[in-house]
């Protein structure tokens, strides 16, 4: 099995060394896999979509637009 190394912030190592209980490979392994399984469902819905770039771009940009409009709208409530 090939190896990786991670590289995480000094605060996070000092959590772990208090967690030796916990074997953080495989939360890490777990975690890659979950995200690799996410992937592979995105593509394949992707995949079958008939949506052009174009379509997703306007689709974005009505998405940010609704996004910024329901922000400040609750923002000045």
């Amino acid at each position: 099995m090939p190896n990786i190394t991670l590289s995480i912030p000094k605060e996070i190592h000092e959590i772990m060394k208090n967690h030796r209980e916990i074997r953080w490979s495989e939360v890490a392994r777990a975690a890659m896999i979950m995200q690799i399984k996410k992937l592979a469902l995105a593509e394949s819905i992707a995949s079958k979509s008939k949506l052009t770039m174009k379509d997703v771009h306007e689709i974005n940009a009505k998405i940010k637009k609704g996004m910024h409009h329901k922000l400040y709208n609750e923002d000045s409530n």
